[in-house]
């Protein structure tokens, strides 16, 4: 059964990453999959949490925007709520996976990731333009020797019985097994997160819908790296990298 969006089973969304979306953070990027865009803002402050013992720190923060899907979503005024902790907590993960922590002074780079649209993968698109975010900050602040790798992460899952990437919302509400995929340049797994909605899945199915995640993430490293390497803008927006 064909995809409603036309695309291959194997085939991104339209992606692009507009990096210095932001002016005033030390690094910030815009990403977008599809009708999901999350903008990504890397902060540094002095000053890490106690147990680094004066050396620094890596985290994120996650916020769904109140217009970011078609019923408006209420301000977690009180702090995260239970998902947005735990993408928090995978965003975190995620980012420090390819930090070397010691190699930084007494300092957190905090990387906001706001959702302006939502149409599924949100984490992982979170997760993919924060390294950009991350990155860029690093290079500004001339820690580019912390920086270890890369870090991307897309979705894929079963849908109609058949394998597919990037699975937007429409997708992803019916999918028979729904799985994000969090992994390094070097094709190392850092999270995998993968649930059967139906009936459960084999382990020949988990290694198809590896693969392709893999596959879509080797497109999504390309792409940070262009938008990584663009020239730095002062003005906010950079230019858009695009698939």
């Amino acid at each position: 059964m064909p995809r409603a969006d036309g695309r291959r089973p194997d085939e991104l969304r339209p992606v692009t990453i507009v990096p210095d979306a932001q002016r005033h953070p030390a690094g910030s990027a815009l990403a977008r999959f599809g009708g999901t865009h999350v903008l990504c803002a890397a902060s540094v402050e002095e000053g890490a949490p106690r147990f680094r013992d004066r050396k620094g720190w890596v985290t994120g923060e996650y916020a769904m925007l109140p217009g970011a899907t078609d019923t408006r979503s209420r301000r977690e005024r009180n702090g995260p709520g239970g998902r947005s902790k735990e993408i928090e907590r995978l965003i975190g993960r995620s980012l420090r996976a390819v930090v070397d922590l010691d190699a930084l002074p007494d300092v957190t780079l905090t990387v906001d990731c706001d959702v302006l649209e939502a149409d599924g993968g949100t984490r992982t698109a979170a997760i993919t333009g924060g390294w950009v975010a991350m990155a860029r900050a690093l290079r500004s602040l001339g820690h580019d020797g912390a920086l270890t790798g890369q870090v991307a992460a897309i979705s894929v899952g079963v849908v109609d019985g058949e394998p597919r990437l990037d699975l937007p919302y429409e997708e992803d509400v019916r999918a028979e097994v729904d799985m994000n995929v969090v992994a390094t340049v070097d094709g190392r797994l850092v999270e995998v997160q993968g649930t059967a909605e139906g009936a459960p899945f084999d382990r020949a199915a988990l290694d198809r819908l590896l693969d392709l995640a893999l596959a879509g993430c080797e497109e999504l490293f390309a792409l940070q790296r262009a938008a990584v390497t663009a020239p730095a803008t002062t003005g906010g927006l950079g230019r858009e990298v695009r698939a």
